[in-house]
């Protein structure tokens, strides 16, 4: 058994109804679909397993819109997670138990008297829109929390793969299931809407909100606030390597359902409604599993009733002038990937994909794009996987804190840099993920544990941003003792916080070179291969 699974298995449990009284009051908090009774460890009360929906997406209710909550004078335990949603196997949350029902928020807090409401972080996973979830242990904040005592901490579920994100409105009796497209996104804006209405009976402050994620969770982050109504339930985002342009085209989302079907012999949305969860997984996975052939097909629908034809364009104009961005992506975003697969796969992948994206591109841009690889030295691998790093993510993220900062609005930006000790996979995507949690015990990414007062000032900016929108910090706030004067992103010299594992610092992106401004900027107008 790995060590994953020692940690995961022994806390599955089902939170049950108390009926005979015997709870601690202390620890119940009363909110509209129930009162929910934690645990406490040390300082840190937790509440997991808190339902977010009237009723779970199941039978009927499957590829459905997310359905309110309804009043519930009943008190129940919230001592274990609810199932990580139904994905093909591969990511941590996949070893816990998995299910169609799967709807369910976790929340963090530190037991002490507060003389106001607490700042809220509302956490959402990444995993490739195709996998992960909230029973990730690198997920579990009860050190996050006792670090940080400031501000209460939520993680969210969400629908991920084909029950979150399969286009279903063009078959024959499609017509009935005209949100499945964007179902993690409706179910993500459901759990937000529970917090604004329960968080201040936890002693959160449900007007004082900052949304947090990474990858796929990151780009979630940047796609909400283009949801009709959505703003009114936060005010900030971190966004770790995410944003709008992680999306596909109605006429993509038709052409892999459309492969589907085909796989599992169906033409309506009838027949597949009769097929068990693992039925569709089982074909499913070897055609876009994320662990088994980097799929990273499952992508929100730019459907132009959720999310706008031109998620950019949005930004452009202003739609989220309003929110704090606190953003950045790391300097080797896809080597994590080529550390994950090796580099045969990854060779037969990434020259896949990018005879895929090339055939969209004019000549002159194809020529760009060539030039841009031919540049870079090393292995096979290195000229594709620096191409998809800036394709996938860097050119993502510096063109959102571009079109943020256009609008009127605010953006602080970053660039990761601290270098794994894990074959190829340097400063590589999610590897900062152990950093922000406070768990340098995960080392898949890392390889080791980093410098624990970068680690802790890294946490610190994070925190103090959800506080004040602002991520500075003076010499007496910061571990290391040294004032940190975090600029906003400008247009003119586009300053970034480089996050150094030795030398946190401020730099123009032009000394930086972050992103190739001729050569793969031009690529987000193209969105994700």
């Amino acid at each position: 058994m790995s060590e994953l699974e020692n940690q995961l298995i022994p806390k599955y449990g089902k939170n049950q109804r108390i009926t005979d009284g015997n709870y601690d009051p202390a620890l119940a908090v009363r909110c509209i679909n129930g009162t929910f009774v934690g645990k406490k460890a040390e300082n840190i009360i937790s509440y997991k397993g808190i339902p977010f929906v009237g009723q779970q997406p199941i039978g009927n209710l499957r590829w459905k819109a997310p359905v309110d909550v309804t009043p519930d004078d009943g008190v129940y335990e919230a001592y274990y997670y609810g199932k990580s949603p139904v994905q093909a196997p591969g990511d941590p949350a996949s070893i816990y138990p998995t299910g169609e029902d799967c709807l369910y928020l976790n929340i963090w807090k530190a037991d002490e008297a507060a003389d106001k409401k607490k700042p809220v972080m509302v956490w959402i996973y990444g995993g490739a829109f195709d996998v992960g979830g909230t029973t990730d242990p690198q997920y579990d904040c009860h050190k996050f929390i006792q670090e940080n005592p400031e501000v209460i901490v939520v993680t969210i579920t969400y629908r991920v793969s084909f029950f979150g994100f399969l286009h279903l409105s063009h078959l024959p009796d499609g017509k009935d299931y005209p949100d499945a497209q964007n179902l993690g996104l409706l179910d993500q804006l459901k759990a937000l809407k529970w917090v604004h209405e329960n968080i201040a009976a936890f002693g959160g402050d449900p007007d004082n909100v900052t949304l947090w994620g990474e990858s796929a969770g990151a780009a979630s982050c940047t796609m909400l606030p283009l949801l009709p109504g959505s703003q009114q339930y936060f005010q900030r985002i971190i966004a770790q390597s995410g944003a709008p342009g992680q999306t596909r085209s109605t006429e993509q989302g038709i052409a892999y359902t459309n492969k589907l079907m085909e796989a599992l012999g169906c033409k309506t949305v009838a027949e597949l409604m009769k097929l068990s969860a693992e039925e569709i997984t089982n074909v499913w996975t070897p055609m876009f599993g994320f662990y088994q052939v980097l799929g990273i097909r499952t992508l929100p629908e730019r459907d132009g009733i959720y999310l706008p034809l031109n998620t950019w364009q949005a930004y452009a104009d202003g739609a989220a002038k309003d929110i704090t961005f606190l953003m950045g992506c790391n300097k080797d975003e896809m080597n994590t990937f080529l550390g994950v697969v090796g580099a045969d796969v990854w060779n037969a992948w990434a020259n896949g994909r990018k005879a895929e994206k090339l055939a969209q591109l004019t000549d002159t841009e194809k020529e760009l794009v060539e030039s841009y690889c031919s540049d870079i030295p090393g292995e096979s691998y290195e000229k594709t996987v620096r191409l998809f790093s800036q394709m996938m993510f860097i050119a993502h993220q510096i063109r959102l804190s571009e079109e943020q900062t256009k609008a009127g609005g605010k953006s602080y930006t970053y660039f990761y840099t601290i270098q794994s000790s894990q074959p190829l996979i340097k400063a590589g995507h999610a590897s900062e993920l152990s950093v922000v949690f406070a768990h340098p015990e995960f080392t898949d990414f890392t390889g080791r544990a980093y410098d624990e007062t970068f680690c802790r000032t890294m946490r610190r900016m994070w925190v103090q941003f959800a506080i004040t929108g602002n991520p500075s910090l003076s010499a007496d706030e910061s571990p290391d003792g040294k004032a940190i004067v975090w600029p906003l992103y400008d247009l003119k010299d586009k300053q970034v916080m480089v996050l150094d594992e030795h030398n946190i610092h401020p730099a123009k992106e032009a000394d930086v070179k972050i992103v190739d401004w001729q050569r793969t900027y031009f690529l987000t107008n193209y969105y994700m291969p």
